[in-house]
């Protein structure tokens, strides 16, 4: 039996005139019929542009790059599962059987998806100023936590900007193996970088995290070199 979604509503600060629209944010298309692939898309976007609007206006000296990197910690897969888990979103979620016993329920993906259509949903029922709101209140604790001083790289971009600096040409990126399964794969990705003839290899559970992964390493075996 699913939890009460009326509390998942008063943890989130809104209430639907429309209820169906909730319904269908949760029910993921393993089901089948009405589900949230659509409302996913429309969230993405809303979620996108309110964060956008929000880093622009609270880190006025940033530059565009600095602002990309800023909204891209805040509303890549990672980070929006980690949201949808703070209101146990999985308990909420329809799923179907095939989804149910490979543990849909807790995977990033479907839960990440599941936030941004509720977003959605919510902007359906009441507009972009109710939607900004609920951003607003999920998402602005975190941004003020942020700083352009702690701000991270992610490795691909801090590899690129290493190798050009120093005229280097980018790294090319391959996937050499795929295992696991379908729901749960692990893919191998080898990083080289023909110039100087180095390779590193990395492991992720998608292919960005592990070209992340390889770029990681491949940085740390360029500076690794330099310092030597």
């Amino acid at each position: 039996m699913k939890a009460d979604v009326d509390k998942l509503c008063r943890e989130l600060g809104y209430h639907f005139t429309d209820p169906q629209l909730i319904e269908q944010a949760l029910t993921h298309r393993s089901v089948g019929g009405k589900n949230n692939e659509r409302l996913e898309y429309l969230g993405d976007a809303i979620l996108g542009f309110v964060i956008a609007d929000e880093l622009f206006n609270h880190f006025r000296e940033a530059s565009e790059g600095q602002l990309s990197r800023l909204r891209s910690s805040l509303v890549k897969r990672d980070t929006l599962a980690e949201v949808a888990r703070g209101f146990n979103l999985g308990d909420y979620l329809h799923l179907g059987p095939g989804e149910l016993r490979s543990g849909g329920q807790s995977r990033d993906s479907i839960l990440a998806d599941g936030l941004e259509a509720i977003l959605a949903s919510i902007y359906l029922d009441g507009g972009y100023e109710a939607c900004r709101h609920v951003i607003q209140t999920i998402f602005l604790p975190r941004l003020s936590r942020m700083s352009l001083e702690n701000q991270q790289k992610d490795p691909k971009t801090g590899l690129q900007e290493y190798l050009q600096a120093n005229k280097i040409d980018l790294p090319s990126y391959e996937i050499v193996d795929i295992k696991g399964d379908p729901h749960n794969p692990l893919f191998t990705v080898n990083c080289a970088v023909i110039g100087l003839g180095k390779k590193a290899i990395g492991e992720g559970s998608s292919r960005r995290k592990a070209e992340q992964d390889a770029a990681s390493k491949m940085l740390t075996l360029l500076i690794d070199d330099r310092i030597k």
